[in-house]
């Protein structure tokens, strides 16, 4: 939220603000809430690159969960430093993102392997290159938006396709943490000027990087069973302490 104060990083050069007052519990975070918010982001992003180390998953689950700890670092010092060139590194690790969960979810029943690959990678190598110089601004939203709902029916295949009751209920909470992560979004922006007056702030964007970092982990997660089950490594889902999923897998030998 603007308010006119040029502190350790100067003055504000981002295009967007969140609804938080900036430098309000330090002269060098600009958005405190929404730049420690990322942290659990990072924390469920290293517990699924561990898990998909330790059971030999393909690679492009360890680069999916790696992904998600670049973009949830690039957010962090978006939101630290309110500068432009800040946002960049927000921004198009989001798109990024999108573009290797489309390779994950598609790939499977793609016959030509390495065009899939190639033109994505291109694809965010152009985004990135343009976006450096030219900021969509809402353009950038509808962008992300489509790259989103591109995803959702093969989410939806891979779901209704799924007998394990277990692995069903990691999409459930998919749905959910999403559902609900956007609602606090969209709190922040469309209420902002009656939060403003409040005594205190909900935080309604750092909500959404907490609920948005349990949706990734979620969504990696079952992907995860999924592809297990593709390739007949016997998927279940166990849970961390009793809460956290993940999948554990059983490989035979003619799997590996």
């Amino acid at each position: 939220m603007a308010d006119g104060i040029s502190s350790f990083w100067g003055p504000v050069t981002s295009t967007t603000e969140c609804c938080e007052k900036n430098y309000a519990n330090s002269s060098y975070i600009a958005e405190f809430y929404n730049t420690i918010s990322n942290i659990p982001c990072i924390l469920l992003a290293l517990i699924g690159l561990i898990n998909a180390l330790r059971q030999q998953f393909e690679k492009r689950f360890s680069v999916l969960h790696i992904s998600n700890m670049i973009l949830a670092i690039g957010s962090m010092f978006f939101h630290a430093t309110l500068q432009r060139v800040q946002q960049q590194s927000d921004e198009t690790p989001m798109v990024w993102e999108m573009l290797l969960y489309l390779y994950i979810l598609y790939s499977p029943d793609w016959h030509y392997h390495s065009t899939m690959p190639t033109f994505l990678f291109l694809y965010g190598a152009v985004f990135a290159m343009v976006h450096s110089v030219v900021h969509f601004g809402m353009g950038f939203k509808v962008h992300f938006v489509i790259l989103c709902l591109l995803c959702i029916p093969r989410m939806y295949k891979y779901y209704i396709h799924t007998e394990d009751a277990s692995a069903k209920r990691l999409a459930k909470l998919y749905v959910a943490t999403l559902f609900t992560g956007s609602l606090s979004w969209l709190f922040d922006r469309i209420f902002c000027k009656n939060i403003s007056n409040w005594p205190i702030n909900p935080q309604g964007h750092a909500l959404w990087h907490v609920f948005m970092g349990f949706n990734s982990y979620f969504a990696n997660t079952f992907l995860m069973f999924c592809r297990a089950h593709q390739r007949g490594w016997a998927p279940k889902v166990g849970y961390f302490g009793g809460v956290l999923p993940y999948v554990k897998i059983e490989k035979s030998k003619k799997t590996q």
